[in-house]
């Protein structure tokens, strides 16, 4: 038996994904926090004691994302972009593009049927796409992130958000509140302004179907839900999505 490793940085979140022969067996999911260094650690030793395993059953570790140079064991490192593409291929092999929302950046990749990339567009300078504002307008409201989807899926009357700026958005947020709007409202405003973003990414990659959405915004239903009326499309979400480049480092590794 042969087991793999593959590992993400994320600035949010660090992933790790055991696979034996192709097979998923174990992920873990932390926040990053500060250390990424400590990030790792506590990352790999969970997927491992969840796989009932050690690092010397590890025949080989690829490391991706933000952080991955403090992947310090690691034999190789392969970009986030790559890794996105081989994970959403294991998960759904007809994807053809692929929207990873992250916490910092938020991207659109385009895919082959063998899972390579060829093409991408990435939001590097502005994080109104991102999970970042989801960040800002949850501070905002004294919500989790985990509430912000169900929340948002009661608006009866979306915010419309005049800008999609997440600095001047958070201003904006915070003047419905004081009219007396309700919080599912804002977020629902909110999630159409991210999706408005997101989907000119896709826009200047061109889409073709299937489509996936990945990252931490993937569990954000409201969002999701944004995101596929502006596409006009269903996309696929997998059980996980916030593991996919860490399963597409593993199955690299391989």
């Amino acid at each position: 038996m042969a087991y793999v490793l593959g590992i993400d940085v994320g600035s949010g979140y660090s992933k790790a994904v055991v696979c034996e022969d192709g097979i998923e067996r174990a992920y873990a999911i932390v926040p990053s926090g500060g250390d990424y260094r400590g990030a790792v650690r506590r990352v790999v030793d969970n997927a491992l004691k969840k796989a009932g395993l050690s690092m010397d059953h590890i025949s080989r570790t690829v490391a991706t994302g933000y952080g991955a140079a403090m992947v310090e064991f690691a034999d190789q490192t392969i970009t986030d972009i790559s890794c996105h593409g081989a994970g959403v291929r294991c998960a759904f092999p007809s994807v053809r593009t692929v929207i990873d929302v992250g916490a910092q950046f938020s991207k659109a990749i385009g895919i082959n049927e063998a899972g390579k990339v060829t093409n991408f567009v990435i939001n590097e300078k502005c994080a109104g796409g991102s999970g970042k504002f989801l960040q800002v307008i949850a501070r905002i409201l004294h919500i989790t992130i985990e509430e912000i989807g169900p929340l948002s899926l009661t608006a009866t009357r979306p915010v419309e958000f005049t800008t999609g700026c997440a600095v001047f958005a958070e201003s904006e947020a915070v003047s419905r509140i004081a009219e007396g709007a309700r919080a599912g409202d804002i977020l629902a405003g909110v999630h159409k302004a991210m999706a408005s973003k997101i989907v000119n990414l896709v826009s200047r990659l061109g889409l073709t179907t299937d489509c996936a959405v990945t990252g931490g915004g993937a569990k954000d239903p409201g969002l999701v839900k944004a995101i596929e009326a502006e596409l006009g499309i269903a996309v696929m979400v997998s059980h996980e999505p916030q593991i996919s480049a860490a399963l597409g480092a593993a199955l690299l590794a391989e």
